[in-house]
C-alpha cells in the first residue's frame, strides 16, 4: 500500500507516547511494531478498530489501543478506525446489532414506543442488553475479520501490480537499450 501517504497522515512515535489517554499503557508503547506500516500491522489495526467500533461501550479508543498493544498491530490505525462509530452512525449500528442478537436468541421484540429520554433507555436496558451485546460481538467480529481480509487482499494486489509494472518497465528498458551488431559489448569475446 502507499506507505508515503500513510506516513503523511499518521503522527510520529513521540505524539503517541505523549497522549494522555495512552499513558496508561506505559512502557508497552515502546514496542516498535505498534507503528509499523506493513500488511500485517495495518490490516490488523483496521480489524481491531472495526471490531471495537461495534462494541456498545464508552471509551472505545482506549480498548482499541489496548488490544492493538497486545496483538502488536498498528495502534494509530486501530484507534482511528474506532471513529467509524460516531454519534451519527452509532444508533443504526447498535440497532442492527440488536436485531442480529435478537434473531439469534429468538427473543420476541417488545414494541415499546421509543422516547428520546435517558429514563426510557435505562428502563428498557434490562430487555435489550443481551441481544445487543451478542449482536455487537458477532457483527463486530465478522466486520473486523472482513476488513482485515480485505485490506490484506488489497495490499497483496497492490504489491503484485507494483512488482509486475516494475518488471515490465525493466524489460522495456532492456529492449530499448539492447545492443545489436558485431561491435557490441555483448558480441565481443573477452581475452
Amino acid at each position: 500500500m502507499p506507505r508515503r501517504l500513510l506516513k503523511r497522515w499518521l503522527p510520529d512515535k513521540r505524539v503517541l507516547q505523549e497522549n494522555r489517554w495512552l499513558r496508561v499503557f506505559g512502557r508497552l508503547l515502546e514496542d516498535p511494531f505498534l507503528l509499523h506500516l506493513n500488511r500485517r500491522s495495518i490490516s490488523g489495526g483496521l480489524g481491531v478498530g472495526v471490531f471495537v467500533a461495534f462494541m456498545p461501550i464508552p471509551m472505545q479508543m482506549i480498548l482499541a489501543g489496548g488490544i492493538a498493544i497486545v496483538t502488536r498491530v498498528n495502534i494509530l490505525i486501530a484507534v482511528a478506525t474506532v471513529w467509524i462509530s460516531n454519534p451519527v452512525t452509532m444508533p443504526p449500528m447498535l440497532y442492527f446489532c440488536y436485531r442480529v442478537g435478537a434473531a439469534i436468541l429468538g427473543s420476541r421484540e417488545e414494541r415499546a414506543p421509543f422516547e428520546l429520554r435517558l429514563e426510557w433507555f435505562w428502563a428498557n436496558m434490562a430487555t435489550v442488553w443481551q441481544p445487543l451485546l451478542l449482536g455487537s460481538v458477532l457483527v463486530g467480529a465478522i466486520a473486523g475479520l472482513a476488513s482485515y481480509g480485505l485490506v490484506h487482499l488489497l495490499w497483496r494486489v497492490y504489491v503484485y501490480r507494483h512488482l509486475r509494472d516494475r518488471r515490465i518497465r525493466r524489460e522495456r528498458a532492456l529492449q530499448v537499450g539492447k545492443p545489436s551488431g558485431k561491435g557490441s559489448a555483448a558480441g565481443r569475446r573477452r581475452p
